[in-house]
């Protein structure tokens, strides 16, 4: 096992937090990353450790698991559907506990052992349920959960919680419906990186990437690259006269690849990208974002106040996403070709008033704290007594 002992030293460091997340979909990890980096520019003295447990404790069995769910949610989509809408209000069983009890239980243990954190801060049910076991079995160690959906799905939720950070007041009132006390739920939002709050200068960012200042749209694959969808982006290369385009990819190498070949992409006003690390800034200077509706996606689209056209939303969280961020009026669902049709059309005669609403929508935005969610991390120690 991987020497854990960097997290610090404790006669320098007397502040640690312990991040846990899994590596089904990249939103959750981002999150426990973006708050790692939030909670490090707020308290520089506080030092973080970042681990997707599975993949951590079994290195060889979670990317064949990962790898299965991931032709689960492409090939059979209804499936995920139907399984978490027949577990929406229920936590996670006996029997599954009892399982993730005994592949995790003993590891678990040795690693908060050996870290000594003095909050655990999960982004995933699964070390959500772990860590909330050990607690009953006398871990003593403050547990706080992050939601990284506009839903409060039941098997986020656990007596052990000691806070619970949730995107809306929508999820707050659904966590209360389901007994869980109003004084363990604050509404944060999901944490983004710092660097999706701050406003480089466009030009800069232009001269970097080689992209021109001209109406704009910004495509994301998400960062597994799954939902590269060719009916749009053929749609959208249609376009590329008059309007710039950049295709984000994420890990889809083949699909990368292909587009590359095809003479249709091969325009300078076109932009091929795989995984990039940069997305803050793609979104700085696009002025329409065509994604799946991930949570993490979202709430990184929203404090970049650019609209959002949502497509392939999985069945689930996904959906519950989407539909929020329609009805806020911050997005809309690609129900046919007419949808992507109507905003080109937008972004070309209608181009100022695009702008100013994004500017308006930057503003209504600017009274929330980006850092709340850190924040309200950082207040736990407060429950340990932890001297700063």
């Amino acid at each position: 096992m991987e020497n854990l002992a960097g997290i610090g030293d404790c006669k320098v460091i007397k502040k640690r937090v312990l991040l846990l997340s899994e590596g089904f979909g990249a939103g959750h990890t981002q999150a426990a990353y973006a708050l790692a980096s939030s909670i490090r520019k707020l308290s520089p003295d506080i030092q973080t450790k970042v681990l997707e447990l599975g993949s951590f404790l079994n290195p060889r069995v979670a990317p064949l698991i990962i790898t299965a769910y991931k032709k689960t949610i492409t090939s059979q989509p209804r499936l995920v559907g139907l399984m978490y809408k027949h577990q929406y209000k229920k936590p996670l069983n006996r029997l599954t506990t009892l399982a993730l009890h005994r592949i995790f239980y003993t590891h678990t243990r040795n690693v908060v052992n050996q870290l000594r954190p003095d909050v655990i801060v999960c982004t995933h049910p699964i070390p959500n349920a772990v860590i909330s076991r050990l607690k009953r079995l006398g871990v003593n160690v403050p547990l706080c959960t992050v939601i990284t959906d506009y839903d409060a799905h039941g098997t986020w939720i656990s007596s052990e919680v000691d806070r619970f950070l949730v995107s809306t007041p929508e999820v707050k009132y659904k966590l209360m419906r389901r007994g869980v006390p109003l004084s363990h739920i604050l509404v944060t939002g999901i944490p983004v990186h710092p660097n999706f709050w701050e406003h480089p200068s466009k030009e800069t960012i232009r001269e970097k990437f080689h992209f021109k200042d001209m109406p704009t749209v910004l495509v994301m694959a998400g960062g597994w690259g799954i939902t590269s969808d060719d009916i749009v982006n053929d749609y959208l290369s249609n376009w590329s006269d008059r309007i710039q385009i950049i295709f984000c990819l994420g890990n889809n190498d083949k699909s990368r690849l292909k587009m590359e070949s095809d003479p249709k992409y091969n325009h300078p006003n076109i932009h091929l990208f795989g995984f990039v690390k940069e997305i803050d800034q793609f979104m700085e200077v696009s002025d329409v974002l065509i994604t799946k509706p991930g949570g993490m996606t979202c709430s990184e689209g929203l404090s970049k106040g650019i609209p959002m056209l949502f497509h392939h939303p999985l069945p689930g969280q996904e959906e519950e996403n989407c539909q929020y961020f329609t009805a806020q009026g911050l997005g809309e669902p690609i129900t046919s070709i007419a949808v992507i049709e109507k905003w080109m059309n937008k972004l070309i005669y209608e181009y100022i008033k695009i702008s100013n609403r994004r500017q308006k929508h930057l503003d209504n935005i600017a009274k929330y704290h980006p850092m709340q969610s850190a924040k309200s991390i950082i207040d736990m120690f407060e429950l340990n007594k932890v001297p700063s």
